[in-house]
């Protein structure tokens, strides 16, 4: 076995492996659904996209994406007629990206299809076992996330840590 060669996948790849395959099976089924004008990439903002809006800043902050990527995601997914800009009442200088009726539609079908996969996953290891991995997942997110954030907090040494994609 090479360096580079491990008995078992290391997290990056085992969290990419399910990534994309979800990913693949839920863009599929939403192109069967009609949505199929959508880039998977724009994953980042439709997965944190709410009902009554939210602002470009907290939608990069919760994908991890940068600003700018969000700014173009939404540019895109305005002109396909999923989201719209509108004054945020609470700070008029602000704007919330909120879904149009044809991104709530999407948004619902997108839920729908990921009930449908979990409630599967949940079958085949057994509902106390999917909730724990769902559990310890999210624990492991949480954790990996604050890494990231006290490499970059001010007075740390960036030079060993990279931008998270």
């Amino acid at each position: 076995m090479t360096r580079h060669q491990t008995a078992e996948p290391d997290l990056g790849v085992l969290a990419a492996r399910v990534l994309f395959s979800v990913q693949r099976e839920l863009f599929t089924a939403l192109a069967e659904q009609g949505f199929d004008d959508i880039p998977p990439r724009a994953g980042a903002v439709l997965a944190y996209l709410r009902a009554d809006g939210i602002r470009a800043s907290e939608l990069a902050r919760a994908s991890g994406q940068h600003k700018q990527v969000i700014g173009s995601l939404i540019d895109d997914l305005e002109r396909l007629g999923y989201v719209e800009r509108k004054p945020d009442p609470a700070d008029r200088r602000a704007k919330l990206i909120c879904p149009t009726e044809h991104g709530l539609l999407q948004m619902e079908a997108a839920a729908s299809i990921m009930r449908a996969i979990e409630e599967r996953h949940a079958k085949a290891l057994g509902t106390r076992e999917y909730a724990a991995f769902k559990t310890a997942l999210q624990r492991v997110a949480d954790l990996q996330r604050q890494a990231q954030h006290d490499s970059h907090a001010p007075g740390r040494s960036q030079s060993n840590s990279e931008e998270a994609p």
